[in-house]
């Protein structure tokens, strides 16, 4: 078997969250590797003369100059995939010859989705170690969370839900929970919407491990998790789909 080849790749993004959240997807994928990591676009030329890239993630808005403008003073740059919050500048950037253009907050399929596209497709082709289907199911994807000093190996078929703690998580799986430092709304950008929802402000859960519901709560074996009024009618509308 012949080894698989890496890229190097390069996240731009003045927010650490949105930095992370991309970190930990190129660390699911075997194909990438992570060359570093610059809070503005500055950081990010000067890296760039030093180290060869094969693949830019690119955030717009940051301070000094913008991801647009920075694209603009390479002579010959590595193929790049903008990350942004905002949507009115995708026509400006495709003209700019970008690969692709995701809307934050970013999910997994969505970022796989655009390293395919950008990277030979020969080459990207069923390499990840976290592969999605086409009914997106997930049953070897896995994330790795820092918990008791070690990195912790969690995969999705194993959660049940998650309940935010104030500045922690505790994801409740199937062996046992698992508690780490990280805000729910990143998580919840990282996890396939097809898989997990959003039913509470402090709450997700897994829809395959659904045992039961209300128009007020939801069941998993023996745990109740509330449905927050903000979130009711999207939940309910997912789940009579799925009972329907």
């Amino acid at each position: 078997m012949e080894p698989i080849k890496r890229y190097n790749c390069l996240i731009v993004d003045d927010e650490p969250p949105a930095r992370e959240v991309l970190r930990r997807y190129v660390a699911q994928l075997p194909i990438l590797s992570l060359a570093g990591e610059c809070g503005n676009a500055l950081q990010a030329v000067s890296l760039l003369k030093q180290q060869h890239i094969d693949l830019l993630f690119l955030d717009i808005q940051m301070p000094q100059i913008t991801g647009l403008d920075m694209i603009g003073t390479l002579i010959n740059p590595p193929k790049i995939i903008l990350t942004t919050a905002f949507e009115q500048y995708a026509v400006k950037a495709f003209e700019l010859d970008v690969a692709d253009y995701l809307v934050k907050p970013i999910h997994f399929e969505r970022f796989l989705k655009a390293v395919l596209k950008a990277l030979p497709e020969q080459e990207a082709r069923c390499e990840t170690q976290s592969p999605v289907n086409a009914q997106g199911t997930a049953d070897h994807a896995f994330l790795y969370f820092r918990a008791d000093r070690k990195m912790v190996k969690v995969m999705l078929v194993d959660i049940q839900y998650i309940e935010s703690l104030k500045d922690y998580l505790k994801i409740n799986t199937t062996k046992g929970p698992v508690i780490t430092k990280y805000a729910i709304s990143s998580l919840e950008a990282m996890l396939p919407a097809s898989l997990f929802i959003r039913v509470h402000r402090s709450y997700l859960v897994s829809v395959n491990k659904i045992d039961s519901y209300t128009l007020e709560e939801i069941n998993i074996g023996s745990n109740i998790i509330p449905i927050g009024k903000l979130y009711r009618l999207q939940v309910l509308d997912i789940l009579n789909k799925q009972t329907g």
